[in-house]
């Protein structure tokens, strides 16, 4: 059930301080299991798979599993877009309007506002997520899919639904995390003219032999079960029905809605937020490829992504320290943060129990996927993990 792969630069201290945090999520019934993997200049120093990827079944977490990437996917739809702008098909500062002139989302006042691929890419265009809302809020009322459910509408409807609600602020003046991914992977698909997902492999996913990664699942056999912490704490996690709600930050919020069988519906529209599935081998060459500043976008651009992009605006669900780049927060202050990574470090996360970041300065890469909502992206598990890597 647990398999821990040595590496020519592995060191027994980062493998005995990871193994503890792995196990301990695993003893106390907070992860089902999860795929952990450390790369220092590109070569993997700790990887192991721990705990089920079907518990019932009795399947063991494997090295190569899937998972639904849930907001792993945020940075892959991001890059795309870079290269893009590097091909010259797509301006960073371009109004929306110029070319989806049907999209028309507007402020509370009813003037239209002006929205760029910028403010799509940094989560300062004015949207929202229906789960930082209480279950009447606007993003329900109006039905918008978060992309982690299955409305089984294309993003014609997805579109309509969230121009017809007003913008939560003016584009570029607030930061908040947002469905501005999905209207971004609409964007991408209306400049290539090719759907989402071959746009996507096209521009990122297939020149980076990321052959595991996609909008649908490769191969069935590999996909994680997708599990959902308990209530009361404490409890084993459960797994996931057709339709689960998994709450989070504030129980008085709507919580997360969760569909694991969205990833086998083609009538729904392929979230650029959150529709890709993937594992952790071809995630770490993703994020080598721009740690690297070799991938599929130039060193300028890539250093960009990983940059802070957003100023001093509070980014909220990260707190004091952090900026936010092109797919990805941005420590700025690990002091004011409270974290022992490097400034620079490029970080984020995915709904379904997922957590990565790149810590330039230490040529670190690290990767941790669980299939356990929320512990393994808003739990202590990430924690954990990150303070296993730095031994604090």
């Amino acid at each position: 059930m647990n398999t821990a792969v040595a590496a020519p630069h592995t060191s027994s201290d980062i493998t005995t301080r990871l193994d503890a945090a792995i196990d301990s999520a695993l003893n106390e019934a907070r992860i089902v299991g999860a795929v952990v993997l450390v790369a220092r200049d590109g070569e993997p120093v700790y990887h192991r798979a721990a705990g089920w990827a079907d518990r019932e079944h009795r399947v063991a977490m494997r090295d190569d599993s899937l998972f639904r990437l849930a907001s792993l996917t945020k940075s892959i739809v991001s890059t795309a877009a870079l290269a893009l702008v590097e091909q010259g098909r797509l301006s960073l500062h371009i109004p929306l309007a110029e070319l989806m002139p049907e999209f028309t989302p507007r402020l509370p006042n009813g003037q239209t506002a002006t929205i760029t691929a910028h403010h799509l890419l940094t989560h300062t265009a004015g949207f929202s997520y229906g789960f930082f809302e209480p279950a009447d809020g606007p993003y329900h009322r109006a039905g918008i899919s978060d992309g982690l459910d299955a409305p089984g509408w294309g993003m014609a409807e997805q579109l309509q639904r969230i121009a017809s609600v007003p913008l939560f602020f003016a584009p570029g003046t607030a930061w908040r995390y947002s469905i501005g991914t999905d209207v971004l992977g609409a964007l991408i698909a209306r400049v290539t003219g090719q759907t989402l997902p071959d746009a996507i492999a096209a521009l990122v996913t297939g020149p980076l032999a990321m052959h595991d990664t996609a909008f649908s699942v490769r191969d069935r056999s590999r996909l994680a079960t997708a599990y959902a912490d308990a209530t009361p704490a404490g409890s084993p996690p459960v797994r996931m029905g057709e339709h689960t709600i998994v709450p989070f930050i504030d129980p008085a919020l709507a919580g997360i809605a969760f569909a694991p069988g969205r990833v086998f519906d083609p009538a729904s529209f392929p979230s650029g937020g959150g529709g890709m599935v993937g594992g952790a081998t071809d995630f770490l060459r993703f994020l080598e490829s721009i740690r690297n500043d070799n991938g599929v976008i130039s060193p300028p651009m890539s250093q960009a992504l990983r940059s802070n992009q957003t100023g001093d605006l509070l980014i909220d669900v990260r707190g004091p320290g952090w900026g936010f780049g092109y797919g990805g927060a941005v420590l700025l202050d690990p002091a004011a943060a409270a974290s022992p990574q490097s400034p620079g470090t490029w970080q984020w996360g995915g709904a379904y129990g997922h957590s990565w970041f790149v810590d330039p300065l230490e040529r670190l890469s690290v990767i941790a996927l669980t299939n356990t909502a929320v512990e393994g992206t808003a739990g202590r598990f990430a924690t954990d993990i990150r303070d296993a890597v730095y031994g604090v």
